[in-house]
């Protein structure tokens, strides 16, 4: 007799602790995302001039969705923004129009994480609205009668201009040299000048303001755009989570938005 109460008191010990087990599985499974804090922090992203526009919108879109979250942009050339961080400017994430000055970032050793592709650009003439100087392509920017501007050859976008009119063999000089391709846009829009070569995408941003003069792909440069955290940074969660919206499909669309290709 005394056996068999010793075996349902055993069983009975087991069979509670076999529920209690299975009640916590329960709970814990009820709510999987309970114990995830949410994203929280602020972060400073340094990005090129170009992606001014479509930078803002995603921005706005990453902190509607994560809202303890707050984005601060900085736009300028890549090669300034890439010299500032390298004299201890404070920036969280590097967004660069071209490999070669990402690179400047990761031969220093101040990225926090490896570099992503995450979109591609195009050359373009711009012109005043209704190109009223009948501009048809490179070769038309070697005309005397016309007022050129370019990006200085120390940015990227001056860069790939560079390469570009010498794809087409043509031989153009510049009126001035602008710090970055928002002040080629300014130039033209305000009457200035009469051309410059842009992205794409500031083409497309400057509106009515301006017209485009596409640029045969033959004689065209693609721009890649890769990002990157930076090793200073206080928030590698934030800027992680930032960088894989951006590559995520909602990042893209908005990206696409603005005529950016895919990387």
């Amino acid at each position: 007799m005394k056996r068999s109460l010793r075996r349902s008191a055993v069983s009975f010990a087991l069979s509670a602790l076999v529920a209690a087990a299975c009640g916590s599985s329960r709970s814990s499974g009820s709510s999987p995302t309970a114990s995830v804090a949410a994203l929280k922090g602020d972060i400073t992203v340094f990005a090129a001039a170009s992606l001014t526009e479509s930078f803002e919108e995603v921005g706005d879109a990453f902190m509607r969705a994560n809202p303890g979250v707050k984005v601060t942009f900085t736009f300028d050339a890549s090669s300034a923004l890439v010299t500032q961080i390298t004299q201890g400017a404070p920036a969280d994430v590097f967004a660069s129009a071209d490999t070669a000055t990402m690179d400047k970032l990761t031969t220093a050793g101040l990225n926090g994480a490896a570099p992503v592709t995450f979109a591609t650009n195009l050359l373009s003439i711009i012109t005043g609205p209704g190109n009223p100087k009948g501009i048809t392509g490179l070769a038309d920017l070697a005309r005397a009668d016309l007022k050129l501007v370019l990006c200085d050859p120390s940015v990227p976008c001056g860069r790939y201009a560079a390469q570009s009119l010498a794809k087409a063999k043509v031989t153009a000089t510049p009126v001035s040299l602008e710090q970055n391709v928002k002040g080629v846009v300014t130039k033209v829009t305000a009457g200035e000048a009469d051309a410059g070569i842009v992205y794409t995408t500031d083409v497309k941003a400057a509106g009515a303001k301006a017209a485009g003069v596409a640029i045969p792909a033959d004689q065209n440069v693609v721009a890649t755009y890769p990002i990157a955290s930076t090793k200073t940074s206080k928030r590698a969660d934030v800027d992680q989570a930032f960088i894989a919206y951006l590559t995520s499909a909602d990042g893209q669309t908005i990206l696409a938005k603005y005529g950016f290709g895919k990387p």
